[in-house]
């Protein structure tokens, strides 16, 4: 029976995450044709538009997980999760592709955005090791600091020009049913996101995981499959320059939710450290970060290949762990 039950529970976790995925894609496809129908760049398409759509997951479900379930466990273990698997993911998908992002162009703003990643994980790391607890207004310097690196990322992402796509006449809609579908399907990851930060609770609560490693594996990795699926699908296109946008904006995005969350919740602080695997988590995402600019910046293949390997190696460490 026990056996049964857990099952169940497993496969309720499945149908949801899968839900989620094919909801986000279609959510993604959407924002494509806009793109295709505006004169916007890349890197805004990809850092600000693209990744807010398939980071509703990490949104929704970290405000419910916190807000309704109060365990803010879940949710900062959510938010490390799903930024270190993603940067893992963009990381394979260079070595696999490797040949033709060499010769793309990738946008200078998205190395601020991780610049601004850094900053907020280094922000995070001094509230663990209790340097900066304080607060202005029952608000913490911690979360305000993410928030503004979340900003000036938008602006630099902002900046970015762009030119117009000459594919316009491939979208089947108008502009206006574009964003009608795009609501509709945004309610249906709102709704689904919710749903999936209860059965996470309940699967850690079934299988005696720590609220931090539930998070990060459970909900962490199925939030972060709309940013795989959407990445993939740009990668075999070679729009390389908007799925490193997706990646790393869906990245700091995240980062923002952690920072807005924190805010809004009067039960105490969202920077809950006593799961070991949320430690395990900040540490190799500063890791990941650092190398993933240096993959981004330096063009020597050697470092460059060095950098994404020591990426996926860190994202092992850290299940190893």
């Amino acid at each position: 029976m026990i056996l049964s039950n857990n099952l169940i529970l497993l496969a309720a976790y499945l149908v949801v995450a899968a839900g989620v995925t094919f909801l986000s894609i279609k959510a993604a496809d959407y924002v494509d044709w806009i793109d295709k129908k505006t004169s916007l760049s890349g890197a805004f398409i990809g850092g600000i538009m693209l990744s807010a759509v398939t980071s509703l997951p990490e949104l929704f479900t970290s405000l419910s997980s916190t807000l309704m379930l109060d365990q803010p466990g879940l949710c900062i273990g959510n938010i490390l999760g799903s930024d270190l698997f993603n940067i893992m993911v963009i990381a394979l998908l260079i070595l696999v592709f490797y040949k033709g992002f060499s010769q793309a162009h990738i946008a200078d703003s998205h190395r601020v955005v991780l610049v601004m990643v850094l900053v907020s994980y280094l922000a995070i790391a001094l509230n663990m090791w209790g340097i900066l607890t304080f607060e202005v207004l029952t608000i913490s310097v911690t979360s305000v600091l993410i928030i503004a690196g979340y900003i000036i990322s938008v602006r630099h992402l902002s900046d970015e020009n762009g030119a117009a796509d000459e594919s316009e006449d491939d979208v089947p809609l108008t502009l206006k049913q574009i964003i009608i579908r795009f609501v509709i399907v945004s309610i249906g990851i709102i709704a689904l996101s919710i749903l999936i930060s209860y059965v996470t609770d309940a699967i850690s609560d079934r299988f005696s995981l720590g609220k931090g490693i539930a998070g990060a594996l459970f909900m962490g990795v199925a939030t972060s499959l709309p940013e795989v699926a959407s990445s993939i699908a740009l990668f075999r296109k070679k729009n390389y320059d908007i799925a490193v946008g997706n990646i790393i904006g869906s990245n700091i995005f995240n980062l923002a939710i952690l920072g807005v969350v924190d805010i809004i919740y009067v039960g105490g602080s969202v920077y809950d450290f006593t799961d070991p695997k949320t430690v395990n988590l900040m540490y190799t995402g500063i890791v990941s970060t650092v190398l993933m600019y240096l993959a981004l910046k330096v063009k020597n293949k050697a470092v460059r290949v060095l950098s994404l390997v020591g990426i996926v190696a860190s994202y092992v460490l850290f299940l190893y762990l």
